[in-house]
């Protein structure tokens, strides 16, 4: 392991033995999730004194919503977008995530047991399966003198399996996308790292979709004599899931051979009536590395009859053949060793991999057969088990080269501190844990079909999601919505800094929805109101439930109308400019150019007074959807003043010169109105309402400045805001939201009252949201306050992933008091907006895309 990725993963080292293992902290999270509905009848009333018509309110949304909730639940058998009632508890085990993007994932814990299975899009089983794990054999001198199951687990099954490897010998290390286990096999004088390896390797559009992660495992001999050393990788056939009993699941031996490399393991068929998948575990064979195999076993039993093999001669017999499909409530299960001797005082390598072929899926709805991205290189047949473990095992390497040339100018850095490189790598592992879904557009699909029969012609719409597919991550794993667009607009920076054809793929899929309505009605839970789902030129909150048919409908949040949502349009603008300023594709640009005017056009009805400036409607109208707004507002007037500032700016690049002089006029009123009705003198005031919280000191209220100045228009002809009055709410923010809460340790809370207590006005005011720290800390770095950004960021960090052990499963909020919301959640990915301030700082060109060579299908 590189010096540099050990130093940045060092803060998430953990020993076996006292770290929490158990569910952990006081998981409130059930009540946090209720907030909409309950928490404000306890805030800003004191006891007792709550008005009747905020109590009827409330009752009468969560009878609506435990109606629906029954309804879909219990009568439909389907999951709800966001259940209130059953939220996934925190397991503090978590590690870093196998596979690419958009091909499901498999999470090993930092235990290295295999513990959260997202294979079927957007849908989570969050279960240990116990007969998952590696063992190891020593022999020399013909004797077998070491046999132990790496897992510090003393399960009730396979007793016959020796469990409890003593947790003080073992360390593990995680820099996203590999991880690293060490094993200090005590009184062997043997040392195994295990390192593993998933393709997340930034602008490459063909290895990134590849469902596989590799295991190498370096193996130190430290004895005074030869010793031969086996790795057996057992599996279970499926996911611990009931289905795995569901009958009809085989196993079969496999070898695959292309350019002189040869590979060796056992395909393991799971068969149920939607999305079949084969697992694959294999072993690379080469001179002096034996590949033996067991084709199934009973996981449920005792496994001595694979000890035993095992034990025997430190190989498996391999047999041939198939297994007979299970009967139903039979498990089975299968393992694959690989062996080598390694001298006296030498090092070997042993490499095992994990692919599965999950190539065809339907999502809930079972309307429409979709074609994983992968299957363009691999094929749909369902047979791609054994070539993807081939090329996985023969490419890891060049794998590893790509990720460290990416990773070692930020590991190296002297001047960043360690605990920022492990979040801004670990935090990626959202892209591929998030539900994430990449799929290939059919190859006689047609402009048409995409667009719908009100499409705007996007001259380049079928270009790029031919070459690049579409591409989809859904909010959180507890709020299953596919490209929730008001949190994506902070977590797009990861995309389109990394992969930023994806991010134009999911703007032309947002682009298309904005020129189509969708007349079909709903009712919306938290106002009890009955609204078209979709409004024409307005971008969706969500493309759709993973649970129905994502792109097909969309908005699967039906908390509130989101037509009259006042940042959605606004967040279209401004990410259009900025993936332009970023990736200079001029096509996108021309082609986004139409939608971002009606957008605007339909923003501004919501200018009531004509003086420049949009105002909040004083319900649940932005991201923000619990903390509402009356009048002009810091949030969403700074975003659309920076969004009018764009429209300037694109007009200019494609000389649309009335255009440009409609919005230079807009931007001159609205910026006059801005400083008028919100500057304080020292910050700017949450709304313009007089109300008695909005004078609070809201940690995004600079969100417009952070996108302007990730742009580079925020000085000049195209400075918004003073550059003065930013600095003093960001120096505001940092002295009352950063260091007077909670002692300046966990990052900024949204809402601070000036007489320094937080606002309780609502839930979400008396919150950390992650991601918006980390938005908020690259603004400071954008303007200079580099050491303050990063303390303000820092709390974020030590809070989640260390004092709370929320490892890959960063939330989207938390309190003081140890309560958090929504487990795993987009938002965070904000942190590479970080990451774009110090390169701009540093004088390096800003982050600027370059196509890779288009790939050839193989």
């Amino acid at each position: 392991m590189a010096a540099e990725a050990a130093a940045a993963a060092g803060p998430l080292m953990r020993r076996y033995e006292g770290a929490a293992q158990g569910r952990g902290v006081a998981a409130d999270g059930w009540r946090v999730c209720l907030a909409h509905s309950f928490e404000e009848l306890r805030q800003p009333y004191g006891a007792g004194d709550v008005p009747l018509r905020d109590v009827l309110r409330h009752i009468g949304l969560a009878l609506r919503y435990f109606r629906w909730w029954f309804k879909k639940t219990l009568i439909e058998k389907k999951s709800a977008f966001i259940d209130l009632l059953c939220a996934v508890p925190l397991q503090q085990i978590y590690g870093c995530p196998l596979g690419g993007i958009g091909g499901g994932t498999i999470t090993r814990g930092w235990r290295g047991e295999f513990c959260r299975w997202q294979l079927n899009p957007g849908l989570y089983h969050y279960e240990t399966v116990i007969a998952n794990q590696f063992t190891v054999c020593l022999r020399c001198k013909g004797q077998t003198i070491y046999q132990q199951v790496l897992s510090v687990e003393r399960p009730s099954s396979l007793q016959g399996w020796n469990w409890g490897y003593c947790g003080r010998y073992a360390f593990y290390h995680a820099l996203y996308p590999r991880a690293w286990l060490v094993y200090e096999l005590p009184g062997q004088s043997v040392v195994l790292t295990c390192r593993q390896v998933s393709p997340v390797i930034p602008h490459d559009y063909k290895d990134s979709s590849l469902p596989v992660g590799v295991f190498i495992w370096e193996v130190e001999n430290r004895r005074d004599e030869d010793v031969q050393v086996s790795i057996m990788f057992s599996l279970q056939n499926g996911t611990g899931a009931k289905e795995d009993g569901s009958g009809g699941h085989w196993n079969e031996p496999f070898t695959f051979q292309k350019d002189g490399e040869r590979v060796a393991g056992v395909l393991l068929h799971h068969c149920p009536a939607v999305n079949p998948f084969t697992l694959a575990i294999s072993a690379r064979e080469k001179a002096g590395t034996g590949v033996t195999h067991v084709t199934a076993f009973n996981p449920t039993g005792l496994g001595r009859e694979v000890w035993q093999d095992l034990l025997r001669d430190g190989r498996l017999d391999s047999p041939t053949g198939k297994s007979r499909p299970t009967e139903k409530g039979e498990v089975t299960a299968a393992a694959v060793c690989a062996s080598c001797r390694v001298p006296a005082h030498g090092h070997k390598t042993l490499e095992l991999a994990l692919a599965w072929d999950m190539p065809c899926v339907h999502f809930g709805s079972k309307e429409k057969l979709h074609l994983r991205r992968y299957t363009r290189f691999f094929g749909s047949e369902g047979n791609a088990g054994p070539s993807l473990s081939h090329y996985a095992l023969t490419h890891y390497k060049e794998w590893e080269r790509k990720i460290e040339a990416w990773q070692n100018p930020i590991l190296e850095n002297s001047q960043l501190p360690s605990w920022y490189k492990s979040a801004l790598f670990n935090e990626l592992y959202f892209m591929t844990d998030g539900g994430t879904i990449w799929m290939e557009v059919p190859p006689d699909c047609c402009a048409e079909d995409l667009q719908g029969p009100a499409g705007a012609g996007f001259s380049h719409l079928l270009p790029v999601l031919r070459e690049y597919g579409r591409f989809a991550y859904l909010e959180g794993q507890e709020y299953r919505m596919y490209n929730t667009y008001d949190v994506h607009f902070y977590a797009s920076f990861a995309l389109i800094m990394l992969w930023p054809k994806l991010q134009i793929s999911l703007q032309y899929d947002i682009a298309v929805t904005v020129v189509n309505e969708d007349v079909q009605p709903r009712q919306y839970l938290m106002c009890g109101q009955t609204a078209q789902v979709k409004m024409k030129n307005v971008v969706p909150h969500d493309i759709g439930d993973p649970g129905d048919e994502p792109w097909q409908r969309v908005n699967a949040y039906l908390m509130h109308d989101t037509a009259d949502w006042k940042d959605l349009n606004l967040k279209f603008v401004l990410q259009v400019y900025r993936d332009y300023y970023l990736t200079r594709d001029s096509l996108y640009l021309q082609d986004m150019w139409p939608v971002c005017q009606a957008v605007m056009e339909s923003e501004l009805k919501f200018d009531t007074d004509n003086d420049g400036l949009i105002e909040n409607g004083g319900f649940a109208d932005q991201t923000y959807d619990a903390w509402v707004v009356h009048g002009a507002s810091a949030y969403c007037g700074g975003l659309w003043l920076a969004a009018v500032c764009m429209m300037c700016k694109m007009a200019e690049v494609l000389g649309d010169t009335e255009i440009r002089q409609k919005y230079l006029d807009i931007l001159s009123k609205g910026k006059e109105a801005f400083e008028r009705m919100l500057w304080n003198g020292k910050y700017y005031n949450y709304d313009s309402s007089g109300s008695g919280t909005s004078s609070s000191i809201m940690s995004d209220q600079c969100a417009g400045q952070w996108f302007l100045g990730a742009c580079g228009l925020d000085q000049g002809e195209f400075e918004v805001f003073p550059k003065s009055h930013i600095l003093s709410a960001l120096k505001t923010i940092f002295e009352n939201n950063v260091l007077g809460f909670a002692g300046g340790t966990m990052g900024a809370v949204n809402g601070m009252r000036p007489d320094g207590v937080p606002d309780t006005s609502s839930v979400q005011s008396n919150e950390v949201w992650i991601g918006v720290v980390y938005s908020l800390a690259a603004t400071m770095i954008q303007e200079g306050m580099v050491e303050e950004g990063f303390r303000t960021a820092e709390g974020c960090y030590r809070t989640v992933w260390e004092r709370l052990g929320m490892a890959f499963q960063t939330p989207e909020a938390y309190r003081e008091k140890k309560v958090y919301r929504s487990l795993a959640y987009m938002r965070p990915l904000s942190i590479w907006s970080m990451q774009l301030a110090l390169e701009r700082r540093a004088g390096q060109a800003p982050a600027l895309a370059q196509l890779p060579p288009r790939h050839t299908h193989p």
